[in-house]
C-alpha cells in the first residue's frame, strides 16, 4: 500500500536536504561517522522550531516545580523557603530532566510515522549516526535545563556549598541518566510509534517516580509500603545524589553509586533492544 503524498513529500524533501548535508561535492563521498551523527544531532536541534513545547517544558517545568513549592511548603516543611530551596532545588534538577526525556521518543516515534526514519536509513552513512545525534540533541536540550535550575536557584538565593565542581559533576549524573530514560523511551517509540502515545506512557511512568521519591520531602515521614518503594526509586537515588554532590554532604557514596548502576542497568537493557528494534524494521 503506497505512503500517501502528504507524508511523503515533506519526508523525502527533509531527506534530500540530509544527504546533500552528509555528502561533498563533487565526488559526493560518504560522510564520516562524527560528522554524520552532527548533522543528524543539528536537524534534531532545529525541529525544535516546529515543536516549541519542548523547549517550553525545558524552561516551564523547573521554574514551576522549584518556584511554587519552595515558597508555599518551604516554611511548612523547613521552616523557611531558603533552606527548603537548599534540599528541593537538587530534587527538581532531577525531576525536570527526567521529565523532558520524553520528547526524545516522541521525536523519533514521528519520524517514523512520517517516513522520514526509513528514507534516513536509506542514506549512505554510518547508520548509527541517526541514534547518536538524536541523543546528542537530547543532551544538549537537558543541559540547557539544567542551567535554567542552577540560574533559577542562584537567583532565588540558593548556594551550593559544592561549588562549581559539585554543581558539574550532579549535572553530569543527572544528564547521563536522563540519556539512559531516553534510550528507553526510543524502544517505546520503536514500538508503538505514535508520539502521544510515547508520551503517554512516559507520564505513567515518570510521574509516580517523581512524586513517590525523595524530591519533595525526606522519605522518614511516609507509611513504611511507600518508604519501601521510594528506597528502590531510581530517581531517588539520582535526586540524593545530585543533592549530596551539590550541598557537599557527606555519605552520598551510596547514592552515587546506585545511580549509576541504575544508569548502566537501563543503558545496558534498552540500548540492544533499541539496536534491534532499529535494525528490524529494515
Amino acid at each position: 500500500m503506497s505512503t500517501p503524498a502528504a507524508i511523503t513529500r515533506p519526508a523525502a524533501a527533509e531527506t534530500d536536504r540530509i544527504d546533500i548535508l552528509l555528502t561533498t561535492s563533487p565526488a559526493r563521498r560518504r560522510a564520516g561517522a562524527l560528522a554524520a551523527s552532527a548533522t543528524f544531532g543539528r536537524r534534531a536541534m532545529l525541529k525544535i522550531k516546529h515543536d516549541p513545547k519542548q523547549l517550553v517544558d525545558s524552561v516551564a517545568i523547573p521554574i514551576l516545580f522549584t518556584v511554587l513549592f519552595t515558597y508555599l511548603f518551604g516554611g511548612a516543611i523547613s521552616g523557611s523557603p531558603g533552606n527548603y530551596l537548599m534540599f528541593l532545588l537538587p530534587g527538581t534538577l532531577s525531576m525536570s530532566i527526567a521529565i523532558v526525556t520524553m520528547y526524545g521518543g516522541a521525536r523519533l516515534a514521528k519520524d517514523v510515522t512520517t517516513g522520514a526514519f526509513d528514507r534516513f536509513r536509506s542514506l549512505s552513512v554510518w547508520r548509527g549516526a541517526f541514534v547518536l545525534g538524536g541523543l546528542l540533541s537530547d543532551a544538549a536540550r537537558y543541559l540547557f535545563a539544567s542551567g535554567i535550575v542552577v540560574a533559577l536557584g542562584l537567583i532565588m538565593g540558593y548556594r551550593p556549598d559544592g561549588g562549581l565542581p559539585g554543581v558539574l559533576a550532579a549535572v553530569a549524573l543527572v544528564v547521563a541518566f536522563g540519556l539512559s530514560l531516553t534510550l528507553l523511551w526510543a524502544v517505546v517509540a520503536l514500538i508503538i510509534p505514535d508520539p502521544a502515545v510515547v508520551i503517554s506512557i512516559a507520564n505513567v511512568v515518570l510521574m509516580p517516580l517523581s512524586f513517590a521519591s525523595n524530591i519533595f520531602v525526606q522519605p522518614s515521614t511516609m507509611p513504611g509500603w511507600l518508604q519501601a518503594f521510594v528506597e528502590v526509586n531510581p530517581l531517588s537515588h539520582v535526586a540524593a545524589a545530585a543533592r549530596g554532590l551539590m550541598n557537599n554532604a557527606g555519605g552520598t557514596g551510596g547514592s552515587v553509586a546506585w545511580s549509576l548502576i541504575a544508569t548502566a542497568a537501563i543503558t545496558a537493557v534498552c540500548a540492544p533492544l533499541a539496536l534491534h528494534l532499529y535494525n528490524k524494521r529494515g
